[in-house]
């Protein structure tokens, strides 16, 4: 049985790590709301974009066609990746990794093999987890939330962009955990190029009169939309995090509260006994004396 000193120094040792659990639960929740509020902003006017961009994309064809909307061979892919920049999030970070890894398998096994997969980390978690392992780590727009900007999004949108349009690439998909509520992350795996066509069951499909023309309005729209679908991405997987941190953190402090009371229990249990020892010792010493 440990003693005394020892069960009251673990006892401190719990409390105090229950105090910072405590904290970083409470900056999470402030930063959450402030995420949420952005995303919940954002989202309506991704969405309607997005929508847009694929009618357009399904019908600008042939000489009108965008170098966004070309499908081809794919030979070699790019995966742009968001993760955090810190942990204690849970399994937050963990998830988007084993989608990675799983979707790579799934459907570009031969290409990584052969070394025609990139990753594009945006996020430290993911740069340090690619970079350690056999990939090609695009590293250059890793820092996406220090502070998260538009800015920061729309380069790494371009970089990809551009690579596509030049032929480095055959398509180019997007992963990260988009924000339910705070308890709930839903992990996506969306194709970002080529821009795939309308659903033909859609019912919100439209014939749109374009002014001043149609090519003018897709040279315009479509890399606008594409750079909003990344900043959406970064904007869900910010606000997932602190949600995902929030709610580690809550199930941290309960954790200790159930181990203080364990270690309590063991405290008492431990000066009981040697209260009784002493008393023991002194009623033996007392008989030996008579």
């Amino acid at each position: 049985m440990a003693s005394l000193k020892e069960v009251k120094s673990r006892i401190q040792s719990v409390t105090s790590t229950q105090q910072i659990t405590k904290a970083m639960k409470m900056v999470a929740a402030a930063k959450l709301r402030r995420a949420q509020d952005n995303i919940t902003q954002m989202r309506p006017y991704a969405a309607k974009l997005a929508g847009l961009l694929q009618n357009l994309s399904a019908q600008n064809e042939g000489e009108n066609s965008s170098e966004y909307t070309e499908v081809r061979n794919v030979e070699k892919v790019l995966i742009m990746v968001v993760t955090s920049d810190k942990g204690l999030c849970g399994a937050f970070n963990s998830n988007v990794f084993k989608a990675t890894n799983k979707h790579i398998q799934d459907n570009y096994k031969k290409q990584s093999e052969s070394g025609n997969v990139d990753i594009m980390p945006m996020g430290k978690k993911a740069l340090d987890y690619f970079t350690k392992r056999d990939y090609n780590v695009i590293s250059d727009f890793w820092n996406m939330f220090m502070p998260v900007s538009f800015e920061a999004s729309e380069a790494a949108a371009e970089f990809a962009m551009k690579a596509f349009s030049k032929g480095q690439y055959d398509k180019v998909v997007l992963i990260y955990n988009e924000f339910k509520n705070v308890a709930t992350q839903i992990m996506n795996v969306e194709q970002f190029l080529p821009v795939l066509p309308p659903d033909s069951s859609n019912e919100f499909s439209t014939d749109y009169i374009f002014q001043p023309n149609r090519e003018e309005i897709v040279t315009e729209l479509i890399p606008k939309s594409l750079k909003i679908q990344v900043f959406k991405a970064i904007l869900d997987s910010n606000a997932a995090e602190h949600g995902a941190r929030m709610t580690a953190m809550d199930q941290a402090t309960d954790n200790a509260g159930e181990l203080l009371k364990e270690l309590k229990l063991t405290y008492n249990r431990t000066r009981q006994a040697a209260i009784t020892k002493e008393i023991l010792e002194i009623v033996g010493g007392a008989e030996a004396l008579g």
